[in-house]
C-alpha cells in the first residue's frame, strides 16, 4: 500500500508542481517519447538476463505489493517451532524427530502453526538441517559452513529482481537522452519552421529527457530498494535458524539457544527477552495441554 501512495505522491508532486508554475500538462503527452523510452528499456531488460530470471523480476512486482510477511508473529512462529523441537529431542532424543522432519503437515508442532507450515522454504530449511543433526554424522562446523552457503544462495537469488530493476532505472535517463537526442535532430531538421514552431518541437524533444529521469528515480529505482529490503527480511529468518540450531549442537538448552536466535533480528521485529520468555512460557503450557 505504501509504495502506491509514493507513486500517487511521485507522480502528483510532479505533475501539479509543473502545473502550478503555469505548465500545460498537454506539453507532456509525448507518447513517442515514452515509447522510445520504455522499448528500449524493456529490450535492454531482456538482452541482459535470462528466461529465469526475467521471470523472476516480474513476479516479484506483484508480491512487493503486498505488506512483509515476515513480521514479529512470524519470527515468534518460527522460534516456538524451533523451542519445541529441540525440547522434544532433548527428553526424547534426536530420533523421536524423525516423523515431524518427515511430515511436516501430519506433525503436531508444525500444523500448530498454519502460517509457518505455509511457507515451505523455511519449513524446508528447517527440516533439512533437523535431518543432518539426527543423522549425527556432520559437526557443528560442517552444518554452520554448509547452512551460509545454502544462505548465501538464497540471497543471490532473491537479489536477481532488485538487480535487474536497479539497472533499468540506472538506463533509463540515458534512454531518454536518447529520445531528446532524437526529437533535437527531427526539430533541426526542420529548421526552416517559424521559431515558434521550432520551439515546440525542441520543447516535445526535452520531455525525453525530463520522462527518463522522471521513471528512473522516481519509480523504477525504489522498487529496487523496497526489494532488497525485503530480501534482508528473508534472509534474517534463515540467520535466526541457523543460530539456533548451532546453538543447540553445541549444547546449548532450548531456551538459551532461542535467545541466541531472537538476538539476531532486526529491532523492529524482536522481541524482548521478557516478552519471548512470556511467549515460551505459554508454548510450553500449550503442549503440555495438547499432551
Amino acid at each position: 500500500m505504501l509504495i502506491i501512495i509514493g507513486y500517487l505522491v511521485v507522480t502528483f508532486s510532479v505533475l501539479g508542481g509543473f502545473v502550478l508554475a503555469g505548465g500545460h500538462l498537454g506539453a507532456l503527452n509525448q507518447p513517442l517519447e515514452l515509447l522510445i523510452i520504455g522499448g528500449a528499456a524493456v529490450g535492454a531488460m531482456m538482452i541482459a538476463n535470462t528466461g529465469k530470471s526475467l521471470k523472476a523480476s516480474l513476479k516479484a512486482v506483484p508480491a512487493v505489493l503486498k505488506s512483509s510477511k515476515y513480521d514479529k508473529a512470524l519470527f515468534l512462529d518460527v522460534i516456538s517451532v524451533l523451542f519445541l523441537i529441540l525440547s522434544k529431542a532433548r527428553q526424547q532424543g534426536m530420533l523421536s524427530l524423525e516423523s515431524d522432519i518427515d511430515s511436516p503437515n501430519e506433525s503436531e508442532i508444525f500444523s500448530a502453526y498454519p502460517k509457518l507450515l505455509a511457507n515451505h522454504e523455511i519449513i524446508e530449511f528447517i527440516t533439512d538441517y533437523l535431518r543432518l543433526m539426527v543423522s549425527g554424522n556432520m559437526s557443528a562446523f560442517e552444518i554452520e559452513a554448509l547452512m551460509d552457503e545454502e544462505i548465501e544462495t538464497h540471497e543471490h537469488e532473491a537479489d536477481i529482481p532488485a538487480t535487474t530493476y536497479q539497472t533499468v532505472g540506472d538506463g533509463l535517463p540515458a534512454f531518454g537522452i536518447v529520445a531528446a537526442v532524437l526529437g533535437v535532430i527531427k526539430a533541426l531538421g526542420s529548421a526552416d519552421l517559424p521559431p515558434e514552431e521550432l520551439g515546440l518541437l525542441i520543447a516535445h524533444a526535452m520531455v525525453g529527457t525530463f520522462l527518463g529521469i522522471l521513471l528512473a528515480y522516481g519509480y523504477v529505482a525504489p522498487l529496487a530498494s523496497i526489494l532488497r529490503q525485503r530480501n534482508a527480511e528473508h534472509a534474517k529468518v534463515y540467520q535466526c535458524i541457523k543460530v539456533i540450531l548451532l546453538a543447540s549442537l553445541n549444547g546449548y538448552a532450548p531456551q538459551i539457544a532461542v535467545e541466541f536466535g531472537r538476538k539476531t533480528l532486526y529491532s523492529t521485529e524482536r522481541p524482548t527477552f521478557t516478552q519471548l520468555e512470556d511467549h515460551i512460557r505459554q508454548v510450553k503450557a500449550s503442549s503440555t495441554k495438547a499432551q
